[in-house]
């Protein structure tokens, strides 16, 4: 009979050498066999992405593992709303583990659900134009739920613009959350000028908008960032271009406005992966995303020049949370029978935040 159990004192992984955990790793992995899959997100660190089936965005990984109909449990090495995301696409049969319950996302966590219904009722009260809401996959359940409830969708970096271009057919206005770079480098690509896209501050009076600014903005973008990109500036960019004169500017289009203005090209993790990858020998990249995945395109590729664009390096802190210790734990407690870590969304989130994903699917 399988259990959910607390989290555990780790004291006993802590002490195992680099080469014990990755042999109890690999026994647990083995045991198991098809009734799991590990997913690994592309900014985990190398010691734990190893281990995964399948490395990817958040909702690549959460395809593959729903169609990964032989396993009953799906590892999410990754953050919280990632594995929300693969607990609403599951099949009924499969559960979802999280190593570690405090892998968070402080994007996610930027738009809170009574923030957002607030903030919806002023703006339906202050502007008489239909509103179409897109929250981005680096949201909350209850985000995307909200979002389903209003007849919006989902979107990803990757599919951003063809996601609002959709919004835009349906309403007046789009209110995108919770990252307002990428909602502003989306509307931008789109034509809408800077002074037609305003920020909706939570912790303010109206946003700290006025009225006329509402309903003048073609969007409306959440105040909401990721810590990583956002750390990026355009200092970094003509640092880089003096040092390494040719060199390849390559953002993500999490970053600054004017980061990406500055960048050669911008795209998503997956676009970043295969220009690098596509590029022939000698090419160069300063590339702004995390750091984990940076240093491993520089790893697969040595006869290309591919850096951080801030040499400082960009760590997601909540995404390191996930350590070996943590994994071995997870796969040797199923090894035992035992559920630990379950994230599971309520079934009417889940429903309503279907219907928003289902939605982002749709669209061509």
């Amino acid at each position: 009979m399988e259990t959910a159990i607390a989290l555990p004192v780790l004291e006993n992984y802590v002490q195992l050498s680099d080469r014990e955990l990755d042999d109890r790793i690999a026994r647990a992995k083995a045991t198991l066999g098809a009734r799991l899959v590990i997913l690994g997100h592309h900014y985990q660190r190398d010691e734990v992405v190893k281990f995964a089936d399948y490395r990817g965005d958040s909702l690549k990984l959460s395809q593959l593992a729903a169609n990964r109909t032989e396993a009953d449990y799906i590892v999410f090495c990754g953050v919280h709303f990632m594995a929300e995301a693969a607990d609403i696409l599951r099949a009924e049969h499969q559960v979802v583990i999280l190593p570690d319950m405090n892998a968070g996302c402080s994007m996610a966590d930027m738009a809170e659900l009574e923030q957002v219904e607030v903030a919806w009722e002023q703006l339906s009260r202050v502007t008489p134009a239909t509103m179409v809401p897109v929250t981005y996959i680096n949201s909350t359940a209850a985000i995307k739920a909200f979002v389903g409830r209003r007849r919006g969708a989902v979107c990803t970096s990757s599919n951003a613009r063809k996601v609002m271009e959709w919004a835009f057919t349906q309403g007046e206005k789009g209110l995108f959350l919770p990252d307002e770079h990428l909602g502003r480098n989306t509307g931008y690509r789109m034509g809408i000028p800077l002074e037609q896209m305003v920020v909706w501050d939570p912790h303010q009076e109206l946003g700290g908008l006025t009225e006329q600014q509402i309903r003048s903005a073609k969007m409306i973008l959440w105040k909401g960032h990721c810590s990583v990109h956002q750390r990026f500036l355009p200092q970094h960019v003509e640092k880089v271009r003096q040092t390494y004169p040719g060199i390849r500017v390559i953002a993500h289009p999490e970053c600054r406005w004017d980061v990406c203005q500055l960048a050669d090209e911008v795209g998503s993790t997956e676009f970043i992966i295969r220009r690098v990858s596509e590029s022939p020998p000698g090419s160069q990249w300063a590339v702004a995303t995390e750091i984990h995945l940076v240093n491993r395109l520089a790893q697969e590729y040595p006869d290309r020049r591919v850096i951080s664009l801030d040499d400082c390096g960009c760590l997601c802190s909540t995404m390191y949370r996930i350590s070996p210790q943590h994994l071995c734990w997870t796969l040797e407690s199923l090894v035992a029978g035992h559920v630990v870590n379950r994230v599971q969304v309520d079934s009417e989130t889940r429903q309503w935040a279907r219907q928003a994903l289902d939605r982002m699917l749709a669209i061509r």
